[in-house]
């Protein structure tokens, strides 16, 4: 299939003026469907030299189709190139999908990962390895706690910083608030004790966003 190359690095070792310190934080995004707006956020964290993955919360990865009435759906775990795929079967398909950004969203996929995966389904041990988790709609932001606290706690109790940026799901929302995350993952990153700064930080963060414009931030600390 054209277009879904993942992407290569030259071979050999980089020199050293091009290595980046590793973030000393794990950071999870978390959207719907693990397609649009975790998936923006994780590029642009990734990008920035962040460690990152990104989730969905829903049953099934839905797509919108050509009405609102048929969605195409997908199961998490589908890969991206084969969304892909089913959505260009046919040039108007192609024409449609190319159209209304689906196609893009599934190319962008395939470039980072091979599958959305769900966050319900995660394990354990790798929600753990998360310091923060963004979550991009209120209920999202829910179902994330939900499933935190239903866990059984580890021996670690690690606390895990559960944020909300309220965020339509459309792909320019999705990008203006890509650039918000990777602002506040930024903040967040440089904290000296996560633990104890994450609140305060946070809540100037919204009253900074609030001046221009109107987000609803969201901040608890879960622990497993």
């Amino acid at each position: 299939m054209v277009g879904l190359h993942r992407p290569s690095t030259p071979p050999g070792m980089p020199p050293p003026s091009a290595r980046r310190r590793p973030s000393k934080l794990s950071f999870g995004t978390v959207c719907s469907s693990n397609i649009n707006r975790s998936m923006e956020a994780h590029v642009r964290l990734q990008n920035a030299g962040m460690r990152v993955e990104s989730y969905g919360t829903g049953t099934q990865v839905r797509l919108p189709g050509k009405s609102a009435m048929e969605p195409r759906i997908f199961k998490f775990g589908t890969p991206y190139a084969d969304m892909y795929k089913s959505l260009s079967e046919t040039p108007e398909d192609v024409a449609f999908f190319m159209h209304n950004g689906v196609l893009q969203l599934c190319k962008r996929g395939a470039s980072v990962k091979v599958a959305p995966k769900r966050w319900q389904d995660t394990p354990t041990t790798d929600v753990q390895n998360h310091d923060v988790v963004i979550a991009f709609e209120e209920r999202i932001y829910d179902a994330v706690i939900e499933d935190l606290q239903c866990r059984e706690p580890t021996e670690e109790f690690k606390a895990i910083h559960v944020i909300c940026l309220d965020t339509k799901d459309n792909p320019h929302e999705a990008q203006l608030q890509g650039t918000v995350a990777l602002e506040l993952c930024w903040l967040l990153e440089q904290t000296e004790d996560l633990d104890s700064e994450a609140p305060e930080l946070v809540e100037q963060f919204q009253e900074q966003q609030m001046t221009h414009t109107q987000i609803k931030v969201l901040h608890q600390i879960c622990y497993l």
